[in-house]
C-alpha cells in the first residue's frame, strides 16, 4: 500500500500558482530568495519545505501562505 506524500501535491500547486503568475523558476527563486535548484525539487515533490521558506515563497507571490497549503490532502482528491 502506498502512503500519501503531500509534498507531491504541495509541489503542483506551488508550480500551478508561479505559473498562474506568468513566472519561471528562476524568477520566483530570485524573488523569494531561495536557490532555484531548491525551488525546481520542491516542485516536484522531493524536498520537505520549511514553513520558513513556504512564508517566503508566499510573500514573493503576494499570496497569504494557506494559498500555497491548498492542495488534496489524500490521494482520492488528486
Amino acid at each position: 500500500m502506498d502512503t500519501f506524500d503531500p509534498r507531491i501535491p504541495f509541489g503542483k500547486h506551488l508550480a500551478k500558482v508561479r505559473k498562474s503568475r506568468g513566472w519561471s523558476q528562476e524568477k520566483l527563486a530570485l524573488e523569494s530568495g531561495l536557490a532555484r535548484s531548491y525551488l525546481g525539487g520542491v516542485e516536484r515533490g522531493q524536498r520537505n519545505i520549511a514553513l520558513v521558506n513556504i512564508c517566503k515563497l508566499a510573500q514573493a507571490l503576494e499570496v497569504s501562505p494557506a494559498v500555497l497549503m491548498e492542495f488534496p490532502l489524500s490521494d482520492s482528491d488528486l
